[in-house]
């Protein structure tokens, strides 16, 4: 089960934030997903809509940091990623977030 959790704002939306296996086999470990939206189902829409179908949202064990948060709010999508910490703690110098179509784009095949 993956971990995640959201974060309700005081205008009504929430960011759910999720850690997710990779979804490219070309990297190993896992990926936090931020995503910005009207509500929770929706959030976990947007991702099923992008290929990412088993995507659940169970309990609220690792919600987003006020960075994260912030880090979403400022992307015109609502939508970013990053490589997820192997030992749990979050560490903002190692990696910026990326827009989600870089995590999903497909690596073109070398003649």
């Amino acid at each position: 089960m993956a971990a995640g959790g959201f974060c309700k704002l005081p205008n009504g939306t929430v960011v759910v934030a999720l850690n997710l296996p990779r979804p490219a086999a070309d990297g190993p470990g896992g990926v936090r997903v931020l995503v910005h939206a009207a509500n929770r189902a929706r959030a976990l829409t947007r991702l099923r809509n992008l290929g990412l179908r088993a995507v659940y949202l169970r309990g609220n064990a690792a919600p987003p940091t006020p960075d994260e948060i912030t880090a979403v709010l400022h992307h015109p999508d609502g939508l970013i990623w990053r490589t997820a910490p192997d030992n749990g703690v979050t560490d903002l110098t190692i990696e910026l977030w990326h827009p989600i179509r870089a995590l999903l784009r497909r690596p073109t095949p070398q003649a």
